[in-house]
């Protein structure tokens, strides 16, 4: 059995070709995907994690379960909030066949999920990108935008500016420019796109700032006590979602629910209506798009082939 870790996790999936790989996973229509399991799982400080089931497959070719573990108490310390590994097994015969880094896969497959619908759901000139969050996702959210929109200028805003500062090196090193927000309002007022990366329980973007054209991406939130924006954002947009009954539970469409600002009928259409030409995305230059994600199974499976080289 095979083990990858981060870096040939990285090497295996460049942007464009892990973007592509997942539209064409969606488009097939060949992978099967069960709804995934969360469990809470009380934590000594209080606080409660959560453990993430997701299996997927490919009859007779692939078989992928990712396993992620939820923590908020270590936020501030060294350890990640989200761990995860992948394990692959042969669809024909149930072999194990690898040991994927799935903090690795799971990043870089959240962002190209993102950078996919941005296709559909961002203007074509979108070139000032905010991002909101500085955990391990934001470097990789920017390097995937950048893959798919001539995006040129990038803002990093946190609520610890140590963090921003630290994402903003790290760009640096991988030769993308960008800047550090000390005002978020003033930098979402001027963003062509918007990707919220965090576990906010608040919301911190106001659908007031969204200025015509904009496209709101939410990524952070998975469970209903989490969100990342206010209603009158959900209210303003064209909402659009990776997949249905993920994005439902997520507070920042859950939240505007219950309080009947919104219903699942209003959602526009899923990722695979997009990227099968049932919904045409974007629809007029002023219109403000917004894109809830939560992940789903498919796009570590699409990861997950292109690793493996694509067969077992």
């Amino acid at each position: 059995m095979r083990v990858f870790d981060a870096e040939q996790t990285r090497a295996a999936t460049p942007w464009v070709e892990l973007v592509d790989a997942i539209g064409n996973e969606l488009a097939d229509g060949v992978g099967v995907s069960p709804e995934r399991h969360v469990h809470p799982i009380a934590q000594p400080d209080g606080s409660i994690g959560s453990l993430l089931l997701k299996p997927a497959w490919r009859d007779g070719e692939l078989v992928t379960v990712k396993t992620v573990t939820y923590m908020p108490a270590n936020a501030g310390t060294e350890v990640p909030t989200i761990n995860a590994i992948v394990t692959a097994f042969d669809g024909a015969n149930g072999v194990p066949l690898a040991v994927i880094d799935g903090n690795e896969l799971t990043s870089r497959r959240t962002a190209a999920i993102s950078a996919l619908a941005a296709r559909y759901l961002t203007r074509p000139e979108s070139s000032r990108l905010v991002i909101v969050g500085t955990g391990q996702l934001a470097p990789n959210v920017a390097q995937a935008y950048c893959a798919v929109r001539p995006i040129e200028t990038i803002e990093v805003w946190g609520r610890s500016e140590a963090k921003a500062v630290a994402v903003v090196a790290q760009l640096a090193a991988l030769g993308i420019e960008a800047s550090v927000s000390t005002d978020l309002e003033a930098s979402v007022r001027s963003a062509d796109i918007v990707s919220c990366v965090t576990g906010s329980d608040q919301p911190l973007v106001m659908g007031q700032w969204l200025v015509p054209g904009a496209h709101l991406d939410l990524i952070g939130s998975f469970r209903p006590d989490m969100r990342e924006s206010d209603d009158a954002a959900v209210r303003r947009s064209t909402v659009f979602v990776d997949t249905v009954a993920g994005a439902v539970v997520s507070g920042d469409l859950s939240q505007p629910i219950d309080a009947g600002w919104f219903a699942e009928s209003d959602i526009a259409a899923d990722l695979r209506a997009l990227v099968a030409e049932e919904h045409p995305g974007r629809q007029v230059d002023e219109e403000i798009t917004c894109f809830k994600s939560a992940g789903f199974a498919l796009a570590d499976l699409a990861a997950a082939r292109l690793v493996l080289g694509a067969t077992p």
